[in-house]
């Protein structure tokens, strides 16, 4: 019997068609819109209702600060999340993997749709809402890995930038998708009524399983990547967990890049949840919820360009550049955000969110194809996951908390403060990283972090 050999070169393989190329773009940023849909309407509900609906007994602030809490739980899930379907992503498929995230999130979103209120089920109500968040942290901890590794292993040559960013478009389609469903149901039961805190909020959690059917039909109709199907037998004969050898082999890969992206995370959910929190509370801006949710939906579609654009503008002009432009634009708009939201109308609080927003989507284009570069094919899955939930844990777990605390004690000004600092470490971890723009994600040759080739072993027969 013939058999072709796992480990032939990509290159000489026919490049993928415009129809496949078009297809996997289209399955990538369909997948995260789902799967940060889902993650999204939680922060909302956050900001919104679960202080009345699962902790009434706390008061507006213990009961906000106790809210962000059960937000920032996901985050912690996130890094577990990636080393778990990090492994199996390494070793059977992304294509597998990120249908088992799919499937887990959406499960888990609409099971926190039916959990009766604290005033039914008393303790048991935020219980099973921290257990359900964990779920849902394990799951998107394994999806963005996954979704950008498939753009970029199938990306052309010179373009990995912007199909790095398709999958990027995700979170800020999602939060406009989230805002639109929050806003229609706000204005069909009234912004402050029973029936909104009772019954309205759950329906985009339960409404999430049409997305993720839909989400399911586009990812079981495409192909594992060639980059993963040539590594395969490397992969598979391995002695090794890939946890264990991307920590061994690129551990400064995980942590700068966990550093750079520290500031993309709390920018991010600074904005889509604490500003949404600040601009509804009776002690920030007292903002309705139609007025702010519609914000939303409008910055979303600037967030969308300025993503696709800065992953355009990352393949010209380095991935590092562009990540560190936004780490440094950061900084001084930072100090300037809060003194902005005080005028306390919809167009301060739109002007905060849109451009915080922005700076976030510049070094978030990038992102999706700076991390699949940065590690080998056979643990690049764990190790872009390991490094971009890091991230996650600080940014957008610890950050937004903290925040919280910040303005109950020291004022509003002082989350600029932080903001700032954060900035500046990010874009001292960015500069930091090494630069593999130019190296092919098909070489199968490991690195280590000081660029040092490491002979590979034949692969077995």
């Amino acid at each position: 019997m013939t058999s072709v050999s796992p480990i032939s070169p990509a290159g000489l393989q026919a490049p993928p068609s415009r129809k496949t190329l078009r297809k996997v773009a289209f399955a990538s940023a369909a997948g995260t819109t789902i799967e940060f849909y889902d993650f999204f309407i939680y922060g909302t509900a956050a900001a919104l209702v679960f202080p009345v609906v699962f902790f009434p007994a706390l008061g507006a602030a213990a009961g906000t600060i106790a809210s962000f809490g059960t937000f920032a739980v996901a985050f912690f899930a996130r890094p577990v999340g990636a080393i778990i379907f990090g492994h199996f992503g390494d070793r059977i498929g992304r294509k597998k993997t990120l249908i088992t995230t799919l499937l887990m999130m959406g499960i888990a979103t609409v099971m926190i749709g039916l959990i009766p209120d604290a005033s039914t089920i008393g303790v048991a109500a935020p219980i099973l809402l921290v257990v359900l968040r964990f779920v849902q942290g394990l799951a998107v901890g394994g999806e963005w890995a996954g979704a950008t590794l498939l753009v970029a292993e199938y990306a052309p040559k010179g373009k990995r930038g912007l199909f790095g960013s398709f999958p990027q478009i995700g979170p800020s389609v999602a939060f406009a998708l989230a805002s639109g469903t929050f806003l229609l149901t706000n204005l069909t039961l009234g912004d402050k009524s029973e029936a909104f805190i009772t019954i309205g909020w759950r329906v985009p959690f339960i409404l999430s399983a049409v997305l993720v059917l839909v989400g399911l039909w586009v990812r079981l109709s495409i192909e594992e990547t060639p980059v993963f199907k040539n590594a395969a037998t490397v992969t598979t004969s391995s002695t090794k967990l890939p946890i264990l050898e991307s920590i061994k082999r690129q551990p400064r890969e995980i942590l700068l890049a966990g550093g750079s992206l520290t500031l993309l995370f709390a920018l991010f959910y600074l904005g889509t949840a604490y500003l949404t929190s600040y601009a509804t509370s009776p002690a920030g801006m007292q903002l309705s919820r139609v007025e702010v949710l519609s914000t939303g939906i409008v910055a979303s579609f600037f967030v969308a360009a300025a993503t696709l654009a800065s992953g355009v503008l990352s393949d010209r002009f380095g991935r590092k550049k562009v990540i560190a432009t936004s780490c440094i634009l950061a900084v001084p708009w930072s100090l300037l955000l809060f003194p902005i939201l005080s005028a306390n109308t919809v167009f301060a609080f739109g002007l905060g969110l849109t451009v915080t927003l922005v700076i976030f989507a510049i070094a978030y284009g990038p992102a999706g194809a700076l991390l699949p570069e940065l590690f080998e094919t056979r643990y690049r899955y764990t190790g872009a996951g390991m490094g971009y939930n890091l991230a996650g844990v600080v940014g957008g777990g610890i950050v937004p908390l903290v925040a919280a605390q910040l303005a109950g004690t020291s004022g509003a000004w002082s989350i600029g403060v932080l903001l700032a600092g954060i900035g500046v470490f990010s874009v001292l971890c960015t500069l930091a990283l090494p630069n593999r723009e130019k190296r092919g994600l098909e070489d199968g040759k490991p690195h280590t972090s000081s660029e040092q080739p490491v002979t590979e072993p034949a692969a077995r027969p």
